[in-house]
């Protein structure tokens, strides 16, 4: 659901109302945030027919998934309406301008009003990816935490690649002539690091629609799972009889590079 939600943001911030088909945009638009609205309620069917203990973190997780389904069906409800006003305008009809206050409005005004809905839906959706993989990484967490381990096992990752893996699966991570575009200024990803993940099958790029991007890179099946097996996994470490004692200065080195 998280690259569901980036391809709708992508698509988004390509178009803009001005051209000679604008509700043609809005019409997919709105298809596809029903998708994710539909998606995030298919994840609440599945959290149903799992046999689990309801502790607060398994409901903060019910209440994460229903709200990425409440604000997609909203930025479809707002798509739909956008729709309605240049339809009406269109055909002469007045619309509704608030308080039940009905007036017929120029094409400019309808656009204008169209253009709002339009701004409204990308702030409801922006965060979609992001959201969605912290809800699922708590899921994860809770569900390690009372026994239920996932089935799969993380690849050996460098903390690169792992840090990578993750600004993939939020949807950060663009490529523009050849070099990686990432949305947060905090993160350092090479093409380099993109490449050795792809050769592993972990991820894979898409042309984005963005018109200032040139592919999305996106995780594989086998990425997915991956990411979804290291969630609050727990480090491994060796019985204590195997390691030499530590001197205390590289203890310390060791703690302030933890």
């Amino acid at each position: 659901m998280a690259a569901d939600f980036t391809r709708f943001t992508d698509a988004h911030i390509r178009h803009s109302l001005n051209g000679p088909t604008p509700t043609t945009l809005l019409n997919a638009q709105t298809q596809s945030a029903q998708h994710l609205a539909r998606s995030a309620l298919a994840i609440v069917d599945t959290l149903n027919g799992q046999p689990m203990y309801h502790s607060p973190a398994i409901h903060a997780v019910y209440a994460r998934v229903r709200q990425l389904a409440h604000l997609a069906s909203d930025a479809a409800d707002h798509l739909i309406d956008a729709v309605d006003l240049l339809d009406h305008t269109r055909a002469g009809l007045p619309v509704e301008l608030g308080d039940g206050f009905l007036a017929v409005v120029t094409e400019q005004e309808a656009r204008r009003g169209a253009g709002r809905c339009f701004s409204l839906v990308a702030s409801l959706t922006a965060l979609g990816s992001s959201d969605a993989l912290a809800t699922a990484e708590l899921f994860v967490a809770e569900r390690r935490l009372r026994g239920f381990a996932p089935e799969y096992q993380p690849p050996a990752l460098s903390p690169t690649q792992d840090t990578t893996l993750r600004a993939v699966a939020r949807g950060d991570v663009a490529i523009t002539s050849g070099k990686p575009y990432l949305r947060s200024e905090d993160l350092r990803v090479s093409i380099s690091t993109i490449r050795a993940l792809e050769s592993r099958g972990l991820v894979m790029r898409e042309d984005c629609p963005d018109w200032f991007r040139d592919e999305r890179v996106h995780l594989t099946a086998a990425g997915r799972r991956g990411l979804a097996a290291s969630f609050a996994r727990p480090r491994s470490t060796a019985p204590a009889a195997t390691r030499p004692p530590a001197r205390p200065a590289a203890t310390a080195a060791r703690a302030a590079v933890r």
